[in-house]
């Protein structure tokens, strides 16, 4: 039998070797969820790059008339697909996420007459931005292309880690400019530029920074910028307006070749004479540090002016990310979407440091990293599912760095407590839970961060602790958050509860009882915000009585978080054999599966939550938002796991495709395509901080899989077809699969994983 098997795999591996000679960045989209709710962004970066170099495709304020304006939240990336006019290209975005921040520093070429507004997407002619056609426009890994019809110019963008390379090809002009926009950000509103300084250091050298108060509420990005010829001259316009004190700058005319700027709504422009078809460049490195490090940053990274060269070398870093684990699967739609998938869950966490080694802090301070790549934008309450536990399975050493940068952000904090959800030296606070524990008690338990776990165990339990936020005070004192001070009061208990679990499973490990105890007592709270008169879990009042005025369908102002009481009454993923106990058992857990993915959730239920669309629901199944994302493995434990099978599949199917509008909801920097992937391979860590995967059914014909080591996990479907969805036995080095589910410590010495399909 295992001479069959091997035979079988060498068979399976033929297309694999032949697929691996071929370049694997050709299957990358990155337009795939730029429509619509995705949230992603089509420019160009590298695996985890510090520049996302993309374009904007509109300037919608957060806030109309002192309120909020809810048309912003298409814009989270920055780009909408739908839109017909770019506003210019900016260094940082943020992938999948649904709040935002960044678009900083935003660059436009543009031609004739010097505007230093924007426009509007209805005229874009009265300002600098310009209309584009999607037929003109290449997104690629590491390589964007668009054509500025307004302008008749030629736009090609590409990164190296932390350097972005622009390559303009302008018509033959003697007003050629380049627009330098400081004021324009995502989610902007007029106050949130702090203060911004631009030094023209000669007449192809600029530095400066920008500070920024929103999503984080202290954010400095600094710069230094260089074009590949001389600017003839150069000028700038700084929009405030009704400034009392004005000083004595005044003596200057600054709006003319005026080398010293600053303030807080400065825009510049710099001239240039062009011929026909001539390739203005322009080089633009930022740092967290300071206008120095953004210069080394530049002169390390890119000394040179060969835009093909960086172009080619960030291609070879994203081939090397997805040689990680090589497909053959049915289509080539399925080639693009597995890749696709893989891409977007490299775009985030970026690296935040500079070629130096030094960062800036949560306190502020410049620090030097000491054995470790510092990593900023970590989204938990998203990425702890499946994303983390991804990197644990095929990119070990960079997910101990970024366990290593939680643990220098809670060293750095004075509260103290590990990041939430962090970026560019803040934590936005963003979401329930304290996800990181999660992430952190994970990478110990698999053997992937090598720090000091006694010093990890103490962050955790201390962060699990802070009585003043969020309810926690409550949550310890009652055994949950009541109502009465959480509108999330609900969700949060329950993943605190999960995140308890995660403490008390680290805790076990390194032998620390008192802590154990303590932790897996509160990893019991679910339990006290169940309703089991209704079968659901409820809102819960201090006096111990549950809310009265109570909607399972409603997904606002139920006490959950982007979901509803349908979902998130299955969110006990530490503990799934015990919630199904207290709902009734096998049948009534299994009925209610059912229920969810067949029954119809009417739109008006969540009408007033912006996170969930119709595009990311099947049934009352919402899988564009992460709370269900282990729902469906859950069949497994009542016996079923046919309709585990039958239901993973048709996910994949329905909520992943390679249009614009591709993905079902926001893909939450990575998470939504750490899912994709997992599933597709046919097993997903249900509860991260166990050594469990839960089997589903693969989608893929075969997979080799780098663990890293030298050691390989190779995957194959035998009579795979879109028909095929069931799975008849598994076998794992020759042995069968009991149970539906492998154990990550076998998984992470590699070998032969065998599910033999059928209908």
């Amino acid at each position: 039998m295992k001479i069959l098997v091997k035979a079988l795999f060498l068979l399976a591996l033929a297309p694999l070797a032949s697929s691996a000679q071929k370049k694997l960045v050709q299957y990358v989209k990155p337009i795939i969820g730029t429509a619509k709710m995705g949230h992603t962004f089509p420019g160009a970066t590298v695996p985890f790059g510090a520049v996302q170099l993309s374009p904007d495709t509109d300037t919608i304020p957060y806030a109309v008339g002192g309120k909020y304006n809810p048309d912003v939240y298409k814009y989270c990336s920055g780009y909408q697909y739908s839109d017909k006019t770019i506003v210019g290209f900016s260094h940082t975005h943020f992938s999948g996420t649904g709040h935002s921040d960044l678009g900083d520093l935003l660059i436009m070429p543009t031609v004739g007459s010097i505007q230093m507004n924007p426009g509007t997407a209805d005229h874009p002619e009265n300002g600098y931005r310009s209309r584009f056609n999607h037929e003109n426009e290449q997104a690629e890994a590491n390589y964007y292309k668009v054509k500025l019809d307004e302008k008749d110019i030629l736009a090609e963008l590409t990164t190296s880690t932390r350097v972005g390379f622009h390559r303009y090809t302008f018509p033959k002009t003697d007003d050629a400019h380049i627009i330098f926009d400081l004021t324009a950000g995502i989610y902007n509103y007029d106050e949130k530029n702090v203060w911004t300084v631009v030094r023209v250091v000669n007449d192809t050298l600029i530095t400066g920074f920008r500070q920024t108060s929103g999503w984080a509420r202290t954010r400095t990005v600094y710069f230094a910028m260089a074009f590949s010829k001389p600017f003839k001259s150069y000028g700038s316009k700084n929009g405030e307006q009704n400034q009392v004190y004005r000083g004595f700058w005044r003596k200057f005319n600054q709006t003319e070749n005026f080398p010293d700027l600053a303030g807080r709504k400065l825009r510049m422009h710099f001239d240039f004479s062009t011929a026909s078809s001539e390739q203005l460049q322009v080089k633009f490195a930022i740092s967290p540090v300071s206008m120095r490090n953004a210069l080394q940053n530049m002169q390390q990274e890119v000394p040179h002016w060969n835009f093909d060269r960086v172009r080619q070398e960030g291609q070879n870093l994203w081939e090397n990310e997805l040689n990680k684990i090589i497909v053959d699967v049915p289509t080539q739609e399925d080639k693009i979407n597995f890749y696709t998938a893989m891409y977007h869950a490299a775009l985030m966490p970026t690296v935040y440091m500079d070629v130096n080694g030094e960062y800036k802090g949560l306190d502020q301070e410049v620090y030097q990293v000491k054995g470790f790549t510092n990593y900023t934008s970590f989204s938990l309450w998203d990425t702890f599912r499946a994303f983390h536990p991804y990197l644990n399975l095929i990119n070990q050493s960079r997910n101990a760095d970024m366990v290593a940068s939680m643990m220098a952000h809670y060293q750095q904090s004075v509260l103290p407590m590990l990041p939430i959800w962090s970026h560019y030296a803040n934590d936005n606070w963003c979401m329930s839970g304290y996800h990181s524990v999660s992430v952190i008690a994970d990478a110990i338990l698999k053997g992937v961060y090598k720090g000091d776990a006694i010093a990890a165990l103490d962050a955790c339990v201390k962060t699990a602790n802070s009585r003043n936020y969020e309810g926690i005070g409550y949550y310890i004192d009652k055994g949950y958050l009541p109502s009465e001070y959480s509108g999330t009061s609900v969700s949060n208990t329950l993943e605190y509860a999960y995140d308890d679990w995660c403490i008390a499973q680290l805790a076990k490990k390194l032998g620390r009882t008192e802590i154990y105890n303590t932790f897996i007592k509160r990893a019991g709270s679910w339990k006290n915000v169940y309703d089991p008169g209704i079968g659901f879990m409820r809102p819960k009042m201090a006096d111990g009585t549950f809310k009265k005025d109570f909607d399972v369908l409603k997904t606002d102002g139920q006490g959950f978080i982007e979901g509803n009481a349908w979902n998130f009454s299955l969110y006990v993923p530490h503990d799934p054999e015990g919630m199904m106990a207290v709902m009734g058992g096998k049948a009534r857990l299994e009925r209610y599966l059912d229920s969810l993915f067949s029954m119809h959730l009417p739109d008006e239920f969540f009408a007033h939550t912006e996170d969930i669309t119709r595009e990311g629901i099947i049934g009352n199944y919402v899988h564009g938002n992460e709370p269900a994302h282990h729902v469906a493995y859950l069949y497994n434990i009542v016996g079923q796991p046919r309709k585990t099978q039958e239901k993973i599949r048709m996910i994949l199917k329905n909520q992943y495709h390679n249009g614009p509008d591709g993905l079902g909801g926001n893909d939450d920097c990575g998470q939504m395509s750490a899912w994709y992937i997992f599933s597709s391979l046919g097993f997903y860590p249900l509860a991260p901080a166990s050594d469990e995967y839960w089997l589903g059914s693969p989608a893929v014909k075969s997979a080799l899989i780098q663990l890293g080591n030298g050691k390989t996990l190779r995957v194959q479907a035998i009579n795979q077809s879109d028909k095929n969805v069931h799975v008849k036995k598994v076998m794992f080095n020759g042995k069968l699969v009991e149970g539906m589910r492998l154990k990550h410590s076998d998984v992470a010495r590699g070998g032969d994983l065998v599910y033999y399909m059928e209908r």
